[in-house]
């Protein structure tokens, strides 16, 4: 039995539900600039709900949110303090928690039409300088295109950090029966990428339950037949269905009340089932999600070694 690692849960909601600074467009980064405190609260909750890795607040420190002119001022060193604060976090943990570096899509959630190759290195190369002394790994989320991928492997260069990649699918599986990427490309495209850039791991996230456990079961197939190892990963929002041409984080969109942490647990529940490693929560996911996770993971596993003690 291969362990499962813990995720934390979506930083802008749980923010905004701790009365932080919040708006748009600003969204997490706004905390960050204004009352930077905020953020290390919410790393402790998530850690201290059972989480393995916590994502640092770089996420909204792009020219999307924060405009352009305040990005080249002060990208670098917000990502530094972005980074700092999750490390302080994960120090003040009473056990190993490690720190991933949040890497953006650089144009846009959602908007692979908007991704620049040369605007996206610039960018990334902005992040990775601030975060680099504060990660333990790289975590490039919501990308909509493989192209976003392979800007990532550029700005990290041969640094040895893992890389996880983790895309954003579309909220209705297409006539193929099977998801796929926002921009339309096929899961074995996201595969070639991520094995391309030398990816520790693949994920999915920001993206409807419903479509995770066919990608999951899909991603399995299609790594094995490449003959490679490469876990799995899941962290999906607890948003109604999106339509293609929506962009995330536009607005503080209503959540499903179906996902409470009981109806989250259900679906994560599944997808470890099919065979998903890494297993956290995206926006509207909070600590009280991820401690019923970590719950269930924590008493499967240990029924799992006593039923091998007994063997």
């Amino acid at each position: 039995m291969n362990r499962i690692t813990i995720l934390d849960g979506g930083m802008g909601r749980e923010l905004a539900r701790m009365g932080a600074p919040f708006r748009q467009p600003e969204w997490s980064a706004l905390a960050l600039m204004e009352a930077p405190h905020y953020v290390g609260l919410a790393h402790d909750a998530f850690i201290a709900a059972g989480a393995d890795v916590i994502t640092a607040n770089s996420y909204a420190i792009v020219p999307f949110h924060i405009g352009a002119d305040r990005f080249r001022r002060d990208g670098a060193a917000l990502a530094a303090l972005a980074g700092q604060l999750a490390r302080q976090s994960a120090g003040r943990a009473s056990r190993p928690v490690r720190v991933a570096g949040s890497l953006p899509p650089t144009g846009g959630s959602y908007r692979p039409d908007l991704f620049d190759a040369r605007h996206a290195d610039t960018i990334l190369a902005t992040l990775v300088r601030g975060l680099e002394p504060y990660v333990d790994m790289w975590l490039a989320e919501t990308q909509s295109l493989t192209n976003e991928i392979e800007a990532v492997r550029r700005a990290l260069g041969e640094q040895s950090k893992p890389l996880w990649v983790s895309f954003t699918l579309r909220d209705q599986i297409d006539e193929s029966g099977q998801p796929v990427l926002r921009s339309g490309q096929t899961l074995g495209e996201a595969v070639d990428a991520a094995l391309s850039a030398r990816a520790a791991a693949v994920l999915f996230n920001c993206s409807q339950p419903e479509v995770m456990g066919a990608a999951v079961a899909a991603v399995h197939s299609l790594v094995e037949r490449a003959g490679a190892r490469l876990p799995i990963g899941i962290y999906a929002n607890a948003f109604p269905p999106q339509r293609d041409d929506a962009e995330a984080n536009a607005e503080l969109d209503e959540l499903r009340g179906d996902l409470d942490p009981p109806g989250y647990l259900k679906w994560a529940e599944q997808w470890i089932a099919l065979g998903a490693q890494i297993v956290g929560g995206c926006c509207g996911i909070g600590p009280s999600h991820i401690r019923a996770l970590h719950d269930a993971v924590e008493a499967r596993e240990a029924g799992d070694i006593g039923a091998g003690d007994e063997n």
